[in-house]
């Protein structure tokens, strides 16, 4: 019996004596993370499934994974082969599977703390559930321990806006909404409220906490924390108290009688099942999440800066293995590492956004993979590297993904390539009005592709904080429906992709921020917002078919590689400025030429 079975077979005993027929493990954690500290990556510990985004289903007879479209086929390769079906969700919806398979008589576990008040009501409509504890908690038996980090307070000159201020807006609403109180269960929203950061959370800056705030602009921060910077003799941070995490629940037992702001699509089901016995809960989005989106100038700025930062590492990193791939041992985890130490060259890099993606080859063609020693792959022959990795910087987040040619590229990655760019420019140069949402320009990216049959499981863009998470709502272009419209301030990725099974990955990504477009003959003075793009490392014309590109396109290219000349090139040592000027006046030629039909 394997190890993985040993633990099925934990679970599945443990399952027997609560009397739960079926149970759920998320990937999230208690504060709905996309990113998990050790302690909370329970779906890793059973499965040895490692992505951001995965649920496992467990009966007694079967058991399933579900993820999407990024993670089917790295979920392929690191579950324990023939104990688990495996699931697109977007073809197979976890309730449906459960609803076939889950024994009659038989109840439903899930742990209350791991999923939200709205996700558990559509469990709780066609199915019999068991709110319980986490089954999962009682057979990890050498489970790390929660993280207690340094609360660190983010300066004005990157935030743009005092805590007292942001706080002042949010209670505005608080006593809009005729409530008491709000409570506050997104540590990213609580950081930017209060201009907090921490270490708490892999790749980004976080705090694990939670904020109770009233309409009076007073409130408790319920936080374990080695130490918060408060002036000395001090007990509170402005007008909030710290109180231990761990007092949270007797808190939440203790109020009564109030009106309660609370997210009922991310806040754990235990606090509104806990709140509601005894207050009026009034559901809303939190407050906090669009302004947090929509960037101030300091925060834009900010943004600026960090991807010039960035792109001196990255270009740099670039040239160096264009230079030495043949002439080292370069491996994809050599990669991770070499590029990181580039990073770290600057005074301002904090970490890594997220694990960086190097996938050579075949690998590239797993959205998000991650290089380990058994699968790492040298560079070396004729293929395609994607490399998509980013940083926190003190400045702002980036994110940043190249395709780079090894060796000789074929016609036809070429070919793709050039269409993937495409989608791309037709991203970074739209021009769309007010009220447009990004799942309404998600057919720009993929107009190309579609042409020839091809196309991508992933969204196109995804929001991004400020020194914050590398994901951030509520923005994003997708295929799926999103009614949240892109307006100024907010940063958002750019990130076409085509993925040919067991051969090659391309994506080209670049961060843009939403700001109002000027138009000459808007007769009617109605707003439109467009696009400009932060990220400025260079794109490998090595894979470019410039017969497909039109002259907008190559003009934009041009400009593009002028752009980023301009930024860096006097921070780059000799030989990288040398090869970054060989580029651009690649990009100078073909925008000369007249382009052959599209």
């Amino acid at each position: 019996m394997t190890n993985h079975s040993k633990k099925l077979s934990e679970l599945r005993d443990t399952m027997k004596v609560k009397g739960i027929g079926c149970f759920i493990i998320p990937s999230n954690d208690e504060f709905m993370n996309e990113y998990v500290p050790g302690y909370a990556r329970r779906l890793e510990f059973l499965t040895g499934f490692t992505g951001s985004a995965g649920m496992a289903v467990v009966t007694q007879e079967k058991a399933a994974f579900f993820t999407d479209g990024r993670y089917t086929l790295q979920a392929t390769q690191q579950l324990p082969e023939g104990e688990y079906e495996i699931f697109n969700t977007s073809d197979v919806k976890p309730i449906n599977w459960i609803k076939q398979n889950l024994p009659e008589s038989q109840t439903l576990g899930i742990n209350p703390m791991l999923f939200s008040k709205d996700s558990i009501s559509r469990y709780q409509s066609v199915l019999p559930v068991n709110l319980c504890e986490d089954l999962i908690d009682k057979i990890w038996h050498d489970k790390p321990q929660k993280p207690v980090s340094e609360i660190k307070l983010h300066s004005l000159a990157h935030t743009g806006k005092t805590h007292i201020d942001k706080i002042n807006d949010i209670t505005k609403i608080i006593n809009e909404r005729g409530a008491d109180a709000l409570l506050i269960t997104a540590p990213d929203s609580i950081c930017w409220l209060l201009n907090i950061r921490g270490n708490d959370v892999p790749n980004t800056p976080l705090v694990l906490a939670r904020l109770f705030l009233e309409s009076d602009c007073s409130g408790v921060l319920f936080v374990d924390a080695g130490s918060f910077p408060l002036p000395e003799g001090e007990e509170s941070y402005h007008s909030i108290k710290i109180k231990p995490l761990n007092e949270l629940n007797k808190f939440l037992q203790d109020i009564s009688g109030k009106k309660i702001l609370l997210d009922k699509n991310n806040a754990p089901y235990s606090f509104y099942n806990e709140l509601k016995e005894k207050n009026n809960i009034i559901e809303i989005p939190d407050p906090c999440t669009l302004p947090k989106a929509c960037k101030n100038n300091v925060e834009v700025n900010g943004a600026y800066d960090a991807h010039v930062r960035d792109a001196i590492a990255v270009t740099s990193f670039l040239y160096w293995l264009e230079e030495n791939y043949k002439k080292y041992n370069v491996t994809e985890v050599f990669i991770d590492e070499k590029l990181l130490e580039f990073r770290q060259k600057d005074p301002t890099f904090v970490e890594p956004s997220f694990d960086t993606i190097a996938g050579f080859a075949s690998n590239g063609a797993i959205v998000h993979y991650r290089a380990s020693g058994a699968s790492s792959k040298k560079i070396e022959g004729n293929n395609l590297l994607l490399l998509d990795s980013g940083g926190q910087y003190l400045s702002g987040t980036t994110d940043i993904t190249r395709t780079v040619a090894i060796g000789t590229p074929s016609r036809e990655q070429k070919h793709n390539f050039t269409l993937v760019l495409k989608g791309h420019i037709a991203i970074a140069t739209a021009i769309f009005p007010e009220g447009t949402s990004g799942h309404q320009i998600d057919i720009l990216a993929r107009q190309y592709l579609w042409q020839y049959g091809l196309d991508y499981d992933h969204g196109t863009g995804h929001g991004v904080g400020s020194f914050l998470g590398v994901h951030e709502g509520p923005q994003r272009i997708s295929k799926a429906p999103n009614e949240v419209a892109l307006m100024p301030g907010m940063i958002i990725s750019n990130e076409p992709g085509y993925y040919k099974n067991g051969e090659y990955g391309i994506r080209i990504e670049n961060l843009v921020v939403v700001e109002p477009a000027i138009i000459d003959n808007n007769d009617n003075k109605r707003k439109f917002f467009q696009f400009s793009t932060l990220t400025c490392v260079p794109f490998d014309p090595q894979l470019i078919d410039f017969t497909i590109l039109d002259k907008k396109e190559k003009t934009w290219l041009l400009d593009y590689h002028k752009s980023i000349n301009n930024k860096i090139s006097t921070k780059l040592d000799i030989k990288a400025k040398a090869w970054l000027k060989t580029i651009l006046l690649i990009y100078e030629v073909e925008a000369s030429n007249m382009p052959a039909e599209a």
